[in-house]
């Protein structure tokens, strides 16, 4: 059985292939329609996302900490820091934060800073409770003070606040931030 050739395919009359005017116009409305629906979603998912992360970064830099001052037997702090080498004396940490091994006591590191972390972009807020500006990790684990809570937030989001809280056997967790935390956060104070 013989198979026509590609030339001698029968065409319907009247039509040629592809897409019209109307369709490719209607095809644009509806893409607009669907791009006009998910961009605020979407831009609410990436600052939900960003939060989460330096809320982890944060998370992950105390328990380094930790860490170091157990290993190393000696004390360990994180602190702000707007140049990553010292320590601010400020309650509001989104310039940066570092950490260092602290031998001589005076909250500021010894000879070199072992751990930097990330300037908080996008106008974030990361404030400490009670004004505290350090912690400090024992040798044996233990966080000295009171429990600390850094609250992080974004200015345009302020129904939604994460926590980063350190107790005083130096145990370091994430949570929610209540809505009283979230409003002293996103303030200018």
């Amino acid at each position: 059985m013989d198979r026509p050739s590609p030339q001698a395919r029968i065409r319907r009359p009247g039509r040629p292939g592809g897409w019209t005017l109307i369709e490719q116009l209607m095809l644009v409305a509806i893409v607009a329609v669907l791009a006009t629906i998910a961009v605020p979603s979407m831009h609410g998912l990436l600052e939900r996302s960003r939060l989460r992360s330096a809320q982890m970064d944060l998370i992950a830099g105390l328990q380094q900490a930790r860490y170091l001052a157990i290993s190393r037997g000696l004390p360990a702090i994180v602190c702000p820091s707007r140049d990553g080498g010292t320590c601010l004396k400020s309650s509001r940490w989104e310039q940066g934060w570092l950490i260092a091994i602290d031998r001589d006591g005076n909250d500021q590191p010894d000879h070199s800073v072992l751990l930097t972390g990330p300037h908080a972009s996008g106008g974030m807020h990361v404030r400490s409770s009670s004004g505290r500006y350090r912690v400090r990790f024992h040798p044996d684990g233990s966080a000295a003070g009171s429990n600390l809570t850094l609250t992080l937030c974004l200015p345009h989001e302020e129904d939604r606040a994460l926590n980063v809280i350190v107790s005083n056997p130096g145990r370091v967790r994430g949570e929610p931030a209540s809505a009283a935390q979230t409003a002293a956060c996103s303030g200018n104070g």
